[in-house]
């Protein structure tokens, strides 16, 4: 019995256990339908963790990175072809260099346009671009590089750096075969702020010759093709790191030579005159050509008094765009270790206010000087000096070769450049990281609001689990207590009135020894039964061994209790229909008939009696009938109380009726083919 009741607890503590988990499979459904809206991408294919540390690593490389500082002023700008009716529209640049470089590097500058949106941006720099490079004696060239529409170069602020490893060259080109709308009236063309080509460190691209495609026929002095080779990019060099440098420049009116001493000779190829920064003030007070003579002669010496002077740069602007912020030649490599820079008197008009006022606006100083010997700026950190004596509070010559400008440490361009792209890459990642991350945020909170929710019902849950498993048990406690005492009652009961009129008989057989004997050895069996009863009601394991013959059983008990009425029990159908029910309900069923029969016997005064058991497929039926005075008390609709509380175990029907000639009948209809009933 207590099997039973314990295989009840189980199942009921099973289905409680599979409600929960049938909600949290319906929330997590719910929690991937939701994930399944955000949109596939790469960034997708990363771990939380690994989108963080992404964003982590971009944030701590842009600390370091060249910013995109932008000139202001005015000055060239750079070359812009043709526009056209339609964007696919192919148009070009090509540069001749002097003579076969091995080079590694190929650098596009955007021209930038002020976007009151979105801040600066490209302006012309095409979707679509290869890039061809050829020797004298390849005139058709190959491509080395090729960026389509999915490659997403533009929009950007940034130069576009292009790897060319182990390539050599005589000449390069350009080729824009899917060009946007300018800014200012929407037309289709093609437009670069500079083009650098790196021969390791050198920018061989530097002042040569350039041949185009088309021209734009409203050129004015900011734009020409000859602006893509002048080293003028849009940016101010700010490194970002390193602190500032005021740049040397001298006093009003007075353009003195200045000198540098190299500590031995080298041979120079390549100077960079970086030019005076005048702050961030806007607007700004000069031009961008502060410190800059309109004719400027820098000269080379191995004597300190320049008895063997060779001329390294004689340079005259011609106009104001011809200054930039950095200016570069390229020079014949000429060896030396003094240098001069001169700034060399013009004509000037006859005397007046105005000429009076320009000369005293006349000066000279640069933020920096840089002399190349190969790969390295020999001037850094050497001697310079001023061919006049400072006075208090003027500025210091040593400015120009301390490799530090007004934003911080001077970079070499090929590094500052590449600097600027990476930058312009990462900061184009950037935003698309941090969506995700938010994505995903979001979604983890919604996950968080689901699994609270799931968790407040798993508490639910198992709450309702403990009362409902409290309950059920106090339930089997109570039904075990019923049917503890109906077993008792219907088992007991029934045996000790069997022994009672087996004492009856006794007493009036005592005449008779043999007689008394038998009966005697009844009262014993009697009694043995009742003890197996006993441990039957505490261990229904028991029943096996009592109720394994149910038919058999049920007959001899009749014997025993209807031994001095008339009657019998008869069987009809299959009895391996009463094999197969359960051993409770074959106790249960037992109990039931044993009760009638007892019931008969103490109460009814009847003379004769009949039982009936029908066992079908799926029904069982048993009829117990007597020839009685009927039932008079403890009855349920008619049917006793013990037989009804019987009934209600066996979880059948039971009724009650006036037999005919007298008496009653107790019929118990139960089906056979539900799982409770079938082992």
């Amino acid at each position: 019995m207590r099997f039973h009741f314990r295989y009840k607890g189980v199942m009921f503590r099973f289905l409680i256990i599979l409600t929960s988990f049938l909600w949290a499979a319906s929330l997590a459904a719910h929690v991937r339908a939701a994930q399944s809206n955000g949109f596939v991408d790469h960034l997708d294919q990363l771990s939380l963790s690994e989108l963080e540390a992404e964003l982590a690593s971009i944030d701590s490389q842009l600390r370091w990175l060249a910013p995109h500082s932008l000139r202001s002023g005015i000055g060239v700008i750079g070359y812009r072809s043709d526009w056209q009716e339609s964007s696919k529209r192919l148009e070009w640049v090509q540069i001749e260099l002097d003579k076969e470089y091995p080079i590694d590097e190929i650098v596009l500058v955007p021209t930038l346009w002020r976007n009151t949106q979105e801040g600066f941006q490209s302006d012309g720099f095409p979707r679509a671009l290869r890039i061809v490079v050829g020797t004298t004696d390849d005139q058709q060239g190959r491509v080395v590089a090729q960026y389509g529409v999915a490659d997403k170069i533009q929009p950007r602020i940034g130069p576009l750096v292009v790897p060319v490893p182990g390539t050599t060259a005589s000449w390069v080109r350009v080729e824009a075969t899917d060009l946007t709308p300018r800014a200012y009236d929407s037309k289709p063309v093609f437009q670069l702020s500079e083009i650098f080509v790196f021969s390791n460190t050198e920018n061989v691209a530097l002042r040569q010759s350039v041949s185009v495609s088309s021209n734009s026929n409203d050129n004015v002095g900011a734009w020409d093709k000859q602006f893509l080779v002048d080293g003028h990019t849009p940016y101010l060099m700010d490194s970002s790191e390193g602190s500032q440098s005021i740049a040397y420049v001298s006093r009003f009116g007075e353009q003195p030579a200045l000198y540098l001493d190299l500590g031995k000779e080298y041979t120079i190829s390549r100077i960079h005159l970086h030019a005076v920064d005048q702050g961030d003030t806007v607007p700004q007070a000069y031009a961008g050509d502060l410190g800059i003579p309109r004719r400027l002669r820098i000269e080379g010496a191995s004597d300190e008094d320049f008895t063997d002077v060779k001329t390294l740069l004689d340079y005259q602007r011609t106009n104001i765009n011809e200054m930039g912020p950095i200016m570069m030649w390229r020079i014949p490599k000429t060896t030396c270790r003094f240098v001069r820079l001169i700034a060399v008197e013009q004509d000037q008009p006859d005397f007046d206010s105005s000429s009076l006022n320009h000369r005293r606006d006349i000066r000279i100083g640069f933020a920096e000087i840089e002399l190349f010997a190969g790969e390295n700026n020999v001037a850094l950190g050497k001697r310079s000096y001023a061919d006049y004596q400072l006075n208090p509070g003027d500025r210091s010559p040593s400015a120009l070769t301390d490799g530090r400008n007004l934003f911080g440490k001077i970079l070499p361009i090929k590094k500052w450049l590449g600097e600027m792209a990476l930058r312009n890459d990462m900061e184009a990642i950037r935003p698309r990281i941090v969506d995700e991350l938010n994505r995903r945020y979001t979604q983890q909170r919604v996950q968080l609001t689901w699994l609270t929710w799931l968790a407040a019902l798993l508490g639910i849950g198992i709450g309702v689990t403990f009362v409902g498993d409290r309950i059920f048990r106090m339930r089997q406690l109570a039904a075990l207590r019923i049917r503890f005492a109906a077993d008792l009652h219907d088992e007991l009961g029934a045996n000790l009135h069997v022994i009672g009129l087996l004492s009856d008989l006794a007493r009036a057989a005592v005449d008779s020894p043999q007689k008394l004997q038998s009966i005697h050895e009844r009262i014993r069996s009697m009694t043995e039964r009742s003890g197996d009863a006993v441990r039957y009601c505490t261990n229904m394991v028991e029943a096996k061994q009592l109720y394994g013959d149910l038919l058999e059983e049920m007959r001899r008990t009749t014997e025993r209790i209807m031994a001095d009425l008339e009657g019998e029990l008869s069987f009809d159908g299959d009895p391996a229909v009463l094999r197969k029910l359960k051993t409770r309900i074959r106790a249960d069923l037992f109990l039931f008939y044993k009760e009638c029969l007892v019931n008969i016997s103490r109460h009814s005064d009847a003379t004769q009696f009949s039982a009936q058991l029908t066992a079908k497929p799926k029904e069982l039926r048993l009829i117990v009938c007597d020839n009685g005075h009927g039932l008079t008390d403890h009855r349920v609709d008619g049917v006793p109380s013990s037989l009804a509380r019987r009934a209600r175990l066996l979880r059948a029907k039971v009724s009650a009726k006036h037999a005919d000639g007298g008496g009653v009948c107790i019929l118990l209809t139960m089906p056979t083919r539900r799982y409770f009933y079938q082992r």
